[in-house]
Parts: C-alpha cells; sequence; structure tokens
C-alpha cells in the first residue's frame, strides 16, 4: 500500500498573474515541480484535494501527481498562502526517487510538564534531520515530564526514529528549563521608608518656599 497520497493534475500551459487568479476563482492552484534533471513541470491542482493533504501529511508531504498519466513523486518545498484567507496560492515541489535520502526540518513538539516551579523555555521549533524520503516523520515528540529547573535539552539528546538521523550541530540548544519568574515583593517596612523619605523631602521644600516667600 502507498505511504502517499495520488492526486490527479493537469498541465498548466499558461502563466502570470492573471491566469493564476482565474485558476484560483476555479478552485485550482497552480503549482510546478522542480527536478534538476528534467525540465520543471507546470500543473494545476484542485484546491480542496491538495490543502487536505497538507492538512493530514504535514509540511514536508510526498505527493504523487498523475499529470496528463504521467506519474511525478514529489515533495512539498515551499507553500505560498494568502496572507487573508490562508488558503493556497502556489506551490513549489521537489521532484524525489522512492530509494532517495533527503535533509528536511521536523517540527518539534514537547510532551509533558516540567518539575513544579521550573519554566520550558523552547528555544527551536524545528530539528534539521536526513530521512529516506518516504519515512519523514511528521513531528518530533520530546519528553519534558518532570525535568527540574537548571537543565537543557540539545538536538543530539532527542531519540530520533529508526533510520532517521541529525543533520543539525548536536549542541543545538532546543529546550531551556529555567526556574520560574517570580515578581518582586517589597520587604516590610521598605514602602513606609520611603513614604517617610518622601514625606520629610516636601517638608524641606515647604520650609524653603516659606523662607523664599519671605
Amino acid at each position: 500500500m502507498a505511504q502517499y497520497p495520488t492526486l490527479t493534475a493537469a498541465t498548466r500551459e499558461e502563466f502570470g498573474k492573471g491566469f493564476a487568479r482565474r485558476l484560483r476563482r476555479a478552485g485550482k492552484i497552480p503549482g510546478v515541480i522542480y527536478s534538476g534533471h528534467t525540465e520543471n513541470v507546470h500543473f494545476a491542482v484542485d484546491r480542496l484535494e491538495f490543502t487536505a493533504v497538507v492538512r493530514n501529511h504535514g509540511s514536508n508531504a510526498i505527493v504523487e501527481f498523475d499529470i496528463d498519466g504521467e506519474k511525478h513523486l514529489t515533495m512539498v518545498k515551499h507553500i505560498d498562502q494568502n496572507v487573508l484567507t490562508f488558503d493556497i496560492d502556489h506551490v513549489d515541489m521537489l521532484a524525489i526517487n522512492r530509494d532517495e535520502r533527503v535533509e528536511v526540518e521536523v517540527p518539534i513538539v514537547a510532551e509533558g510538564e516540567v518539575f513544579a516551579g521550573a519554566m520550558l523555555i523552547q528555544e527551536a521549533d524545528t530539528l534539521l534531520v536526513e530521512a529516506d524520503v518516504l519515512s519523514i516523520p511528521e513531528e518530533l515528540v520530546v519528553s519534558v515530564e518532570g525535568i527540574e529547573a537548571g537543565n537543557v535539552i540539545a538536538a543530539g539528546d532527542i531519540a530520533l526514529p529508526e533510520g532517521v538521523t541529525l543533520a543539525n550541530d548536536p549542541e543545538l540548544l532546543v529546550f531551556n528549563i529555567t526556574f520560574e519568574e517570580v515578581a518582586e515583593v517589597p520587604e516590610e517596612g521598605e514602602e513606609g521608608t520611603e513614604d517617610a523619605v518622601g514625606d520629610a523631602g516636601k517638608d524641606e521644600g515647604t520650609e524653603e518656599g516659606s523662607e523664599n516667600d519671605n
């Protein structure tokens, strides 16, 4: 059974902003498949179908396109989204081979709660890894359960799925567990002392003012 979805798309022979707008009004997304071995393939695909693939398979989704009867195995390279509607306006795909290994950025997700009194700070949102193109993890889940303040988790500390290797610097800081910030509370008597000094200053100012008036 295939580990990736197959979408039917049509060859796109017209270009320009006007044509792209007409495609979007018709419920299509313009896109291009980049390849270092053959000519780039320009295509149009159903917006709802492609959006569902990205939603279900993540930002590194593998998609097989059937374009005019020819199959193209691809991976998402870049997605342009409308800043107002968040609809996908254009997609760049990278042509791949089934036995290829690729470097991709995979989202990092923290799981669990740190020790009481500690605060978790995530320093990196993704990790660069190398994996078989058909075995790219959607996300890397890292347990932070019960970790006390003063500890850190670096890229090299994160357990990776079988066949996946780290491409980042192992020393890259991913999670920093620190002490919770506590608001400073004035010690008893400090506020009163400040008031006393302020009142004294007011009295001196009043006396000087009286002398000057005279």
